[in-house]
């Protein structure tokens, strides 16, 4: 009996001394709160609250960029994306590159650190074999390489002709008819369900609710109700928190739950394109969307979950952004970080309390000519986009300042007001712009 226990707490041992999995979920163009763990009335998302759930919510998380691309090389590389070289949108068409070779992944970081690496879903950071997913640290690739894609036919979705983008480890592959949010299941679960010699890094972008508003019947018909666009977004989230479900019910039947840390980030603020027929994301109490720099923009939902590791059901209110995964993810699993300068910081303090101060003083973003610094409950904003149209924006709002802190709403421009305080955060601009250039 005593040797029957000894084995076991033995094995125990071993289990906890592996390095951890993990999963980034990385949806695209989720609305600020359009999650029912951050104030989403009329949604069903239960698998996405159950991350929340079964882990920690954060309630001030950014971006790293209002738009896609940039988005996603920010939290891959854990640099500014105009550090990472994309400040914008890449291409879409086959044949162009993307974000520089040079830069270091989560994926190549984890490989160093014996990790098998898989990106299923969206990529949208180069259309070259180089700079495709496994040129970029991924062992394995399945999903399409450009913005969005019809999810049946594949076909890129607003203009072509003949631009069919689905790509399995860099090869052309075809699936026509298939519900392509499916078919990132089905990929998803079988890597799960793979015997794992090492641990794992998978990371899963999946292209929802992003135009085209693709969701399921039986999701149209729960939200018949609704008005237009609301009611065709919402059934695209739902659809999508279904398949979120499906991947964490085979994570928890394969046993690797408590040995997995999972991630969960949108890439911005929801659409306010013709394409998504001008709404249907809801940003909540703040002013922007997608391409905007107020907070509607670039505050999103994030979430971590690691059961039985950390803290399960608690929330965090410290400023932290999707550049701070990388060092995260270093931090937790031991994973070596890269040896040039990130913009991210590790959140394993906060993570561990909610007492911790956030690892940034301040932020910047920028896109295009719009860019922004917060530091502290101070934002201010130079050239500001307002693409939720909810006030005008004249010259004189060209710098914009606001204090979060009494202004969620970003109504009132303070900059006359404290002019000292304008110069201050402008400093501050100017600081990263050299830095950016060094």
């Amino acid at each position: 009996m005593e040797l029957c226990l000894l084995a076991i707490d033995t094995t125990v041992v071993e289990a906890k001394s592996q390095k951890p999995n993990v999963i980034i979920i990385f949806t695209d163009d989720q609305g600020s709160i359009d999650v029912n763990c951050y104030g989403a009335k009329d949604l069903i998302t239960p698998h996405m609250d159950s991350i929340a759930r079964r882990g920690i919510r954060f309630t001030q998380f950014y971006a790293s960029a209002p738009v896609c691309s940039p988005s996603r090389a920010g939290m891959l590389t854990g640099r500014f994306p105009r550090r990472a070289g994309v400040p914008g949108n890449v291409s879409s068409h086959h044949g162009q590159s993307g974000m520089p070779v040079e830069q270091i992944t989560i994926a190549e970081m984890m490989k160093e650190a014996g990790y098998q690496t898989a990106h299923v879903g969206k990529w949208h950071l180069g259309y070259t074999p180089e700079t495709m997913p496994n040129g970029q640290g991924f062992d394995r690739s399945f999903g399409h390489m450009g913005g969005c894609i019809d999810n049946y036919s594949h076909f890129f979705y607003w203009n072509g002709p003949n631009r069919h983008d689905l790509w399995n480890n860099g090869k052309e592959v075809w699936h026509d008819g298939e519900f392509f949010p499916d078919l990132m299941v089905k990929q998803c679960q079988s890597f799960l369900k793979e015997p794992h010699d090492k641990p794992f890094f998978l990371y899963w972008a999946i292209n929802v609710p992003h135009y085209p508003l693709q969701g399921k019947d039986k999701w149209r018909k729960k939200y018949a109700n609704l008005e237009s666009p609301r009611d065709k977004y919402a059934a695209f989230v739902s659809t999508m928190d279904e398949c979120i479900g499906e991947v964490l019910q085979t994570l928890d039947e394969s046993g690797l739950r408590e040995n997995t840390i999972v991630i969960f980030q949108s890439d911005h603020g929801h659409s306010t394109e013709e394409r998504t027929f001008g709404g249907g994301g809801n940003a909540g109490p703040y002013r922007g969307a997608k391409f905007s720099l107020f907070e509607g923009g670039i505050r999103v939902p994030a979430m971590i979950s690691w059961p039985g590791t950390i803290a399960e059901g608690e929330v965090r209110h410290q400023l932290a952004t999707g550049c701070d995964w990388l060092p995260t993810i270093a931090d937790l699993t031991g994973a070596p970080l890269p040896k040039h300068k990130l913009d991210g910081k590790s959140l394993k303090q906060v993570i561990k309390s909610a007492d911790a101060d956030s690892p940034h003083e301040n932020f910047y973003w920028q896109i295009g000519k719009s860019w922004a610094i917060r530091e502290g409950n101070w934002k201010l904003l130079g050239n500001p986009r307002d693409t939720s149209n909810q006030a005008p924006l004249t010259k004189e709002d060209q710098l914009y300042l606001v204090n979060l802190s009494n202004d969620i709403g970003e109504k009132q421009n303070l900059a006359k007001e404290f002019p000292e305080k304008v110069e201050h955060l402008k400093q501050i601009y100017q600081h990263y712009q050299k830095s950016l250039s060094d």
